[in-house]
């Protein structure tokens, strides 16, 4: 008769969990290391350094791939994958980090070393193709890169996961737990919103100016201002430094080593502020994980969307609404006194909320407001689905990316390097990734009216400079909690009580622009 394995011990559980700790601590200490290398790069490093940094970088990917792919570590996660964690005493987030360590596990060893080779090879053939072609604005210059990292996308969600269909596994590298099925949910509800508004707006709408913002602006001082918002926001420097890119963006190599940056133009005074609190909000996110998990899948931020929640919150829900100009207009003339003085709050609030026409850059992503935003990340979005699924042919892709920035923007590139060229994303084999753009405005959006709630006084403590509480409430919510939920969906049930409902942010874009564009 054959005998059954009895099931391990309490203590063995926890032994076995204890030793992929001490695992998993190390890949991220590693990652860490790599982080700020990378920030290094971007910042401060000599020009002269370019090849010994690559070097530097390979051989430190190695080391980490190695790490990660640990025939051990893939032992331990099994057993505990098997085990009854919950008997054994580890509790939610315990048990959170086994399982998005298996899922960070299975993820890696799926890719053979070939292909991660011709990925590493074709995103830098790519991004000098499409440089290229940019410049030329010639898609089917492009078009080659694209073909082919479209069939090692396919090929590598295959074996991720076969069973499932291949934009979700994609898409689950940087949304975790979103399916295509529930993007076109959301963002059908959010199509069949904008594109009325939109055309509601330019049709019948009177346009608030921005005219008496245009000047010369010193960017030391800008520099100035921006440090100072950063801080009172709650941005701590004695975990995290501010500096200068030709790209901002949040990096570093641990919540207590937070490196951001932004960047500043002459005659541009409202994108240095509204960037350098963007990369705030994503700096509050990686300085307000939870140090009790440090080093562990469950304290890393749970999915791009959520990071970039946090960031549009403070950008959008806090720095373009009323009570914020309350604030920053003080701000704005002790540092630039030569702002004229008849203007009030309420002026830079009309000012800094804009949607603008399709004669000008509405037709850029990168430059495009609140309103036309999502309907950027929509066209990307069913594109790369359908290229992905093989429904439509690579070298459609510049018609049907005119024809859906027509029908949904009102307006029509009149070349590729201002349409279908005019990301980078592409080139780099990210496919799965502009969807959470949007998720982030949304989520955002929601989080902000349950704070609202929470937290009866918010508008006039914004108005008076008071940001701490706001602070405290995400940090309680959302950045402590990291990967605890498997999903957006699941964050958003546990903090405002529903999953995400793309409705809360029409109304929101509904009721404000309705307002300002005296509809």
């Amino acid at each position: 008769m054959a005998t059954v394995a009895a099931a391990p011990a309490a203590t063995e559980v926890k032994a076995d969990y204890e030793a992929l700790c001490k695992k998993l601590k190390e890949v991220s200490a590693l990652g860490g290391i790599s982080g700020l290398l990378g920030w290094d790069e971007l910042t401060m490093m000599p020009p002269g350094s370019a090849d010994a940094r690559a070097a530097q970088k390979a051989a430190l990917a190695g080391v980490l791939h190695e790490k990660q792919t640990d025939a051990e570590l893939g032992e331990l996660l099994r057993r505990l994958q098997a085990a009854n964690l919950e008997a054994a005493e580890l509790g939610p987030y315990e048990r959170a980090t086994v399982r998005e360590a298996a899922r960070d596990y299975k993820k890696v060893t799926a890719v053979t070393k070939e292909m991660a080779q011709r990925e590493a090879e074709l995103e830098s053939e790519g991004y000098q193709a499409w440089v290229k072609a940019r410049q030329e604005s010639n898609f089917a210059a492009f078009a080659p890169v694209l073909q082919e990292w479209l069939a090692l996308r396919r090929q590598k969600a295959a074996l991720v996961d076969a069973s499932r269909p291949v934009y979700d596994v994609l898409l689950d590298d940087f949304e975790k737990g979103m399916t295509a099925a529930r993007l076109d949910e959301i963002f059908g509800q959010v199509k069949e919103g904008l594109v009325p508004l939109l055309a509601d707006l330019r049709a019948r709408g009177k346009a608030p100016s921005d005219a008496w913002l245009k000047g010369d602006y010193d960017t030391d001082k800008q520099a100035e201002l921006c440090n100072k918002v950063a801080v009172v926001l709650g941005f701590d420097l004695e975990k995290g430094r501010l500096d200068v890119s030709v790209h901002p963006f949040t990096g570093g190599s641990h919540p207590t080593d937070v490196r951001m940056t932004t960047r500043f133009k002459k005659d541009d005074l409202t994108e240095g502020i509204t960037g350098a609190i963007h990369e705030t909000g994503h700096s509050l996110y990686e300085q307000g994980r939870n140090q009790q998990y440090d080093g562990l899948p469950v304290n890393e931020a749970l999915g791009m969307g959520v990071h970039e929640s946090q960031s549009l919150l403070w950008e959008r829900m806090v720095a373009l609404s009323q009570p914020f100009s309350a604030f920053l207009l003080p701000l704005l003339r002790e540092h630039f006194p030569s702002l004229p003085a008849d203007k009030n709050p309420e002026d830079l609030y009309a000012a800094l909320n804009i949607v603008k026409h399709p004669s000008d850059s509405s037709m850029i992503r990168v430059e495009a407001d609140e309103v036309t935003y999502p309907l950027h990340i929509i066209i990307r979005y069913e594109l790369e689905k359908a290229l992905l699924e093989g429904k439509i042919a690579v070298d459609d892709l510049p018609k049907l990316w005119n024809q859906k920035m027509k029908e949904y923007l009102g307006c029509e590139p009149e070349s590729d390097a201002r349409g279908v060229l005019q990301d980078v994303h592409w080139s780099a084999g990210a496919l799965g990734y502009f969807p959470t753009y949007s998720l982030g405005a949304m989520y955002a959006c929601q989080l902000f009216k349950a704070a609202q709630v929470d937290l009866p006084t918010l508008d006039a403590d914004i108005a008076a400079g008071n940001f701490a509480p706001l602070k405290a409430w995400l940090n309680e919510k959302v950045h402590k909690v990291g990967s605890l939920h498997p999903s957006g969906d699941e964050l958003m049930k546990a903090v405002t009580g529903a999953p995400l409902d793309p409705q809360i942010f029409l109304d929101y874009l509904q009721q404000k622009y309705t307002k300002l564009y005296q509809l």
